[in-house]
């Protein structure tokens, strides 16, 4: 009876540690549900002269122009996206092999990073209209050249590094795929293109929209294309009434559209997937790829080579040269801190989201109730929501909280300390956190759905507590996914742009803000450093992300697949 009661006592104390990892997971969730909220929120405040102002004049065009953008990115990447993974996939050409995993590079490419290299090469004084004017004997007025910094050269800067979003999930849904299904359609005299149309495609469309998806996700929230070409849409106007018109509460009202927007391509997403899989018939042998000789075989090797050299090669070219030729003329002790800022920012971030992911990750394991589960993925949203607009959420919160300890400290302490968090590191790591979670969140479960609830059982009948489960047991077999994990967020980290712009402190540059400050002033050559370096980081993930792909042959990682069926984003390798 003694050892009944024991083993009574045991099994309660576990279970109380369990709803405290729980508790601890649901917390976590609430805090950063805070800046979605708090910019929700200011939907049902009252309206302010200015937002009245904005609704009238400017805000329709805000609101048309993010959805024109949004259509032509969907409608370009994809094209090149879907296009590439059929060929790669159903063909066999000359390059079809590194292809395969070349396509994926342009991930490691920021769009306002190729937006910066494509205006310079194609202004009028850019070296692509001088060689035009020296074939020719043309003068300026003799012939006509599109304008790069348009909504539709927008458009296709982000459509060069987001296709690979849909590249990876059509491509794996296509391998997916039986051979009897496309064989079938042959047999009963469809030809190649009316099988790929009529039976491929519909299988794969639920893939495909998961990809578009995360593109559109993408192109909402950017912020440095759009500046940069002068294309007024809600992430731009959201920075216009910041700091033109001084209004944060009209800013928040902006950000909540954004949001709104966000929440639909989510809801189109799940929609788009709901009652449907990616292929009817279990899986028994992937189509043979058909041989393409002649003109085939060259068209598709031109068209698989053209987004690659487009969106990683011809930047990368361009910015290796600049960066040897003339490079950022702070190189050496201040550039060093402009890294270091970015390196310090992004471990941070990277280490506690991490760390979070875990803690979430195990307390819906320990408890994975519906509404634990609901908690937890609308707390791992953001990667789905616009980086100016968590920024906005957190600075209202931020100053509120900055008033309040304010407050507390001129009446009782007799002194005003001033702004603590607003305008801090804190600030800004917070923002990465709630920003990019959503990677290390995937990256994590997708790594503890494989550990067998077998060993958790094994542990526990030994006595063992959830938190010592979780340090003997699962985190040794979680070190690779928790190492990609860190690794995604430390890449994103480095490459955002409208959260750092809006929370950094007070003279603190980063890779990313040098980029945008010196390329917003027409000095792409110095800006060159520091947007090749951003690559060059970007690149090592993308590298993996590639090489994966190539040995696994039949499914991207389990991060990107994941974050398309959680609605939110992949690593932004």
């Amino acid at each position: 009876m003694a050892v009944t009661e024991k083993d009574r006592v045991a099994g309660g104390a576990r279970r109380r540690a369990a709803s405290g990892w729980t508790l601890a997971a649901l917390a976590v969730a609430l805090v950063l549900l805070a800046p979605s909220l708090t910019v929700l929120a200011s939907l049902v405040l009252p309206a302010s002269e200015n937002w009245a102002h904005l609704r009238a004049t400017v805000l329709p065009t805000y609101v048309a122009n993010t959805l024109w953008l949004m259509l032509l990115v969907a409608l370009m990447a994809g094209v090149i996206g879907v296009g590439t993974a059929w060929l790669v996939v159903a063909a066999r050409f000359p390059g079809q092999r590194i292809f395969n995993w070349a396509l994926v590079l342009p991930l490691a490419t920021p769009a306002y990073i190729i937006a910066y290299v494509y205006t310079d090469l194609l202004a009028f004084a850019g070296p692509v209209q001088g060689a035009l004017r020296g074939l020719t004997g043309w003068s300026g007025g003799d012939y006509a050249f599109p304008n790069i910094r348009s909504l539709p050269g927008a458009a296709i800067m982000l459509s060069l590094v987001l296709y690979p979003y849909v590249y990876l999930l059509a491509r794996t849904a296509f391998q997916r795929q039986s051979a009897a299904l496309f064989e079938a359609a042959r047999m009963l005299g469809a030809r190649p293109w009316r099988a790929f149309i009529r039976v491929a495609l519909p299988c794969a469309r639920p893939a495909i929209a998961g990809g578009l998806a995360l593109a559109l996700m993408e192109t909402i929230s950017d912020f440095g294309v759009v500046d940069y070409f002068a294309v007024p849409t809600l992430t731009t106007g959201i920075f216009r009434t910041w700091f033109s018109l001084g209004d944060a509460l009209a800013a928040a009202q902006i950000a909540a559209w954004l949001f709104l927007f966000a929440l639909a391509l989510v809801s189109i997403e799940l929609i788009s997937r709901r009652g449907r899989v990616a292929n009817p018939l279990a899986r028994d042998m992937a189509a043979r790829p058909a041989p393409l000789k002649g003109g085939r075989a060259a068209a598709a090797t031109i068209a698989c080579a053209l987004p690659v050299l487009l969106g990683f090669v011809v930047p990368a070219i361009v910015l290796v040269r600049y960066a040897l030729i003339e490079g950022d003329p702070l190189v050496g002790r201040s550039f060093l801190d402009f890294a270091s800022n970015s390196l310090f920012v992004a471990g941070v971030a990277a280490v506690l989201a991490t760390a979070l992911a875990l803690l979430l990750a195990y307390g819906e394991r320990l408890h994975p109730t519906p509404f634990n589960r609901i908690s937890i993925r609308l707390a791992t949203l953001g990667y789905a929501l616009p980086g100016a607009m968590i920024a906005i959420g957190i600075l209202t919160l931020t100053t509120g909280v900055d008033r309040a300890l304010a407050g507390f400290a001129e009446t009782y302490l007799g002194f005003a300390p001033g702004l603590l968090i607003t305008g801090s590191v804190a600030g800004l790591v917070f923002a990465y956190v709630a920003r990019f979670l959503t990677a290390a969140f995937n990256a994590t479960h997708s790594g503890l759905e494989k550990i067998h609830p077998s060993l958790d059982a094994a542990a526990r009948s030994l006595g063992a507590a959830p938190g010592r489960v979780l340090r003997a047991v699962h985190i040794p077999l979680l070190r690779g996914a928790l190492a990609s994990a860190a690794l995604l967020v430390f890449i994103d980290v480095m490459k955002e742009l409208p959260a750092t712009l809006l929370l950094r402190p007070f003279n603190f540059e980063t890779l990313a803000t040098r980029t945008y400050r010196l390329a917003s002033d027409e000095r792409l050559a110095e800006a060159s450093t520091a947007a090749l370096t951003i690559v060059a980081l970007g690149l090592l993930p993308t590298i993996l992300l590639s090489l994966s792909i190539a040995r696994a042959g039949i499914r991207p990682p389990a991060a990107l697949s994941e974050a398309a069926h959680a609605n939110v984003t992949p690593p932004a390798v």
